[in-house]
């Protein structure tokens, strides 16, 4: 059950019914799910769900690379509805399902290319270890850019408030699923 609930119209504030009618009118067209317990500060909600859809859609990394970086993203964390949702956004953008299931079971992926491999090793460098080390900095560069990889890295941020907003709200999978993620010991 969720901590926090997506206000009854008639119960929002002029700022939360503002940030609710950006967001519906934005790439999404509806409200994010984070953005439900960010409503308790509408300002908060606006902006990162502004930064959000620019990060979702507006970066020089192809879907398949941004939906790896989210989907790892979201393992780390164990975000049932963060995955629920990008694991579905991942298969759409073509990423293959044996990657998103070793991501699922915390196990190292096979990758295409270069691209792949760096956002997946970025990822979980940086999730894991809170730092990126020299060399596999440059083997990113040299594959993502300077600018693919300050996006990756703003992605990953992005989503790390993501998971975390979930699941301290315990805003979790719609009634009719089960999680795919589970814990091992």
């Amino acid at each position: 059950m969720p901590r926090l609930t997506l206000p009854a119209e008639d119960a929002r504030t002029e700022a939360q019914s503002q940030a609710i009618a950006e967001a519906t009118a934005g790439r999404r067209g509806r409200v994010p799910a984070p953005m439900i317990a960010w409503l308790q500060s509408p300002e908060l909600a606006r902006r990162g769900q502004h930064l959000g859809e620019m990060l979702r859609y507006e970066t020089t990394l192809e879907p398949t690379l941004s939906e790896l970086a989210i989907l790892v993203t979201a393992r780390h964390w164990t975000a049932h509805h963060e995955w629920f949702a990008h694991k579905r956004e991942g298969l759409k953008a073509g990423m293959d399902p044996e990657v998103i299931a070793a991501i699922a079971a915390r196990r190292a992926p096979v990758f295409r290319d270069d691209r792949e491999r760096a956002v997946y090793a970025v990822s979980k460098s940086l999730l894991e270890t809170r730092g990126v080390p020299d060399a596999l900095y440059a083997q990113a560069v040299a594959a993502l850019g300077e600018r693919g990889m300050v996006e990756l890295i703003g992605i990953l941020g992005y989503y790390a408030l993501v998971s975390m907003t979930l699941n301290t709200f315990e805003i979790g999978l719609p009634d009719s699923f089960s999680p795919e993620l589970v814990e091992t010991p």
